[in-house]
C-alpha cells in the first residue's frame, strides 16, 4: 500500500470516529434548538389542487371546470401555507386571474385559433410557480440579494416565455439561497423557507421555494436551475418531483447569477412537479420543438430493453455525510420492485471514482475562468470584500448570509494543481459513467446522504451536495423520485440518472416508481 493511500485510510478512520462521536450530540443540540417551533401544513382541502397539471389542463379546455376557479384554488392554497413555509416572495394574483378569465372567455367562444391548441397549448390555463432567479416580466428579479431588492424584470426569461406560450399562467415567484450558491432556501431578503413536513427542516436549495410549494399543494408545478443539485436536493427534501436535463437541453438565459466560465457546462434548467406524468410535457415544452426531437422525448420507452444499475453510496468521500440507513433501505425496496413487479435485472456497481464527486465539481467550476462569486454578490458593481463581509456578520451588520460571505473567501483561494489533478480524474469518471450506461444503461443513485436537515444544520455537513453535483460535471439527465416518508415522517427518495439526451428513460422509469411507490404524499 503507497504511502498516500496509507494517510487517505488513516484520515477515513479519524474522521468516521469523530462523526460517531459528534453526531448524536449534535442531533441533540439542534433538536433542542429547533424541535419545539416543528409543525406540518394542514391538509389540502381543495381537490382542485391535487391534480396533475396535465390533467388540470384537460379539464379546462374541455370546459369541465375553469380556469379562473382553478387559479383562485391555487391562490387560496398559497394564502394558507405561506404564512407557515414562507415559500412566496411576490405575487402578481390579480393579473393571474384576468389571464384565465382570458383562456375561458376563449374557450367559452368556440373560436380557437392556432395559439390555445393542444399542441401548441398544453397547460392552457394551468398555474405556474417560477423561481426568483428567474425574470417574470413585472416582478422583482433578486435571487435573495439584498442590493437587488428594487430590480423589476423587464423581460420575461426564455423558459418563463415558453411556459406563457405554452398556456400556462404563472402567478407567484418563490424562494432561494442567496445567488443560488447554497442548499438551504435563506436570505436577508426573504427569510427562510421552512419544510412543510416539518417546519423546523429545510427545504433545499436553491430552488427549494420552488420544490416547497408544490409539495404544500399551493402550486403544481415550477421552474427550476441546477449547478450542483438546485432542483434535485429541494425536490428530495420535499417530497417531488425534480428533473436535472441534459447538457445544452433546455436554455438557460434570463437567470440572475448566469453561469460564467466553466461553470455554464454545469448548469441545467429544468421542472419540478407533484405528479410524474408531467415532467416529459413541461421538459418537451422547456425544450422547444428542435431540441426535444434531438432528444427523442416523444419515442416510447421500452424499459425491459433498458439496463439497471445500483450504487447504495459514493463509497466513502472523506468530505460527505455516510448514506442515512433509511434511504439506503428504500433504494433497495426499489431495486426489489423493479425485479419482482417490472421483471427488470438490477446490477449492484461500484464506480470508485465517485467518492471523488466533490473534488472533481469544485475542479469543474473552477475550469475556464467566469466571473466571481463576490461580484455577484455586489450586483456587478466592483467586488464585495468577504472578509470584511465576515466582521460585518459577527456583529450583525452584514447584508449577506454565512454561506455567501463563506463561498466569496473560499473561492480566493486558488489551486490550480489540485484542479488539475482532479480534472484528470473527472476523465476517468466520465469514461466510467459513459462505459456504464452507454446507450441503454439507467443507474439508481441516492439524491442526497442525509433526510431533510433542521435549519442551519447544513452549515455542518457543506459537501453534502456532492451526491447531485457529480452528475451536472458530467451533464447527464437525472430524475430525482419521491418514495414516501420516513419512519420520522420526512421525504424519502433517489436519483435516475441515465446517458446525454435520454432523459426519456429516467421520465418513464420515474412514472413506474411512482406507481409503485406513491410518489408525493400529502404532508
Amino acid at each position: 500500500m503507497s504511502l498516500a493511500r496509507t494517510v487517505d485510510t488513516v484520515v477515513r478512520a479519524l474522521l468516521t470516529v469523530i462523526g460517531l462521536v459528534m453526531k448524536p450530540i449534535l442531533a441533540v443540540v439542534f433538536s433542542v434548538i429547533y424541535d419545539w417551533r416543528s409543525a406540518k401544513v394542514p391538509p389540502v382541502q381543495e381537490d382542485l389542487c391535487l391534480k396533475s397539471a396535465t390533467e388540470l389542463a384537460k379539464l379546462i379546455r374541455t370546459r369541465k371546470v375553469k380556469a379562473v376557479d382553478v387559479m383562485e384554488a391555487f391562490i387560496n392554497r398559497v394564502g394558507i401555507v405561506n404564512p407557515m413555509v414562507n415559500a412566496v416572495t411576490a405575487t402578481r394574483y390579480e393579473a393571474a386571474i384576468l389571464e384565465a378569465e382570458e383562456v375561458d372567455t376563449k374557450l367559452d367562444s368556440g373560436h380557437l385559433d392556432s395559439q390555445y391548441s393542444q399542441e401548441n397549448a398544453p397547460f392552457l390555463g394551468v398555474p405556474t410557480s417560477v423561481k426568483e432567479a428567474f425574470a417574470l416580466k413585472g416582478l422583482r428579479h433578486a435571487s435573495g440579494l439584498v442590493k437587488r431588492k428594487n430590480k423589476i424584470a423587464t423581460f420575461d426569461a426564455e423558459v418563463v416565455a415558453r411556459l406563457k406560450k405554452a398556456g400556462a399562467i404563472p402567478y407567484i415567484l418563490t424562494n432561494v439561497s442567496e445567488l443560488c450558491m447554497w442548499y438551504e432556501s435563506a436570505n436577508y431578503l426573504n427569510g427562510r423557507t421552512c419544510n412543510a413536513y416539518d417546519t423546523s427542516r429545510i427545504v433545499g436549495g436553491s430552488s427549494g421555494g420552488e420544490a416547497c410549494i408544490i409539495s404544500t399543494a399551493g402550486a403544481v408545478m415550477g421552474v427550476g436551475s441546477d449547478i450542483g443539485g438546485s432542483i434535485r436536493m429541494p425536490a428530495f427534501f420535499n417530497g417531488v418531483f425534480g428533473h436535472k436535463a441534459s447538457r445544452g437541453l433546455v436554455p438557460n438565459e434570463g437567470q440572475y447569477p448566469i453561469a460564467t466560465g466553466g461553470e455554464r457546462a454545469l448548469l441545467s434548467t429544468g421542472p419540478l412537479c407533484r405528479y410524474a406524468e408531467d415532467i416529459l410535457p413541461l421538459l418537451k415544452v422547456f425544450a422547444g420543438p428542435e431540441s426535444s426531437h434531438k432528444a427523442k422525448l416523444d419515442d416510447q420507452v421500452d424499459l425491459s430493453k433498458l439496463k439497471i444499475y445500483s450504487m447504495l453510496d459514493d463509497g466513502g468521500s472523506l468530505f460527505v455525510s455516510p448514506v442515512d440507513k433509511q434511504l439506503k433501505e428504500a433504494q433497495c425496496k426499489v431495486e426489489k420492485y423493479l425485479e419482482e413487479k417490472l421483471k427488470l435485472k438490477v446490477e449492484r456497481v461500484n464506480i470508485h471514482r465517485m467518492r471523488y464527486g466533490l473534488e472533481v465539481w469544485t475542479a469543474k467550476m473552477n475550469s475556464g475562468g467566469g466571473k466571481k462569486f463576490a461580484e455577484f454578490m455586489s450586483d456587478d458593481n466592483g467586488r464585495v470584500n468577504c472578509v470584511v463581509e465576515l466582521l460585518k456578520w459577527l456583529v450583525g451588520c452584514s447584508q449577506h448570509t454565512l454561506p455567501a460571505i463563506s463561498l466569496g473567501i473560499v473561492e480566493s483561494f486558488s489551486m490550480p494543481e489540485t484542479d488539475k489533478k482532479f480534472l484528470k480524474v473527472f476523465d476517468k469518471l466520465e469514461l466510467d459513467i459513459t462505459k456504464l450506461l452507454a446507450n441503454d444503461g439507467i443507474l439508481l443513485y441516492p439524491s442526497h446522504p442525509k433526510l431533510a436537515p433542521y435549519h442551519n444544520e447544513p452549515i455542518l455537513y457543506p459537501f453534502n451536495f456532492a451526491y447531485t453535483g457529480v452528475f451536472n460535471t458530467l451533464g447527464l439527465p437525472v430524475t430525482q423520485c419521491p418514495l414516501g416518508l420516513s419512519k420520522d415522517g420526512h421525504p424519502l427518495g433517489l436519483q435516475v440518472v441515465t446517458g446525454m439526451n435520454n432523459d426519456r428513460f429516467t421520465i418513464a422509469l420515474a412514472r413506474e416508481i411512482e406507481k409503485g411507490f406513491g410518489g408525493w404524499v400529502k404532508p
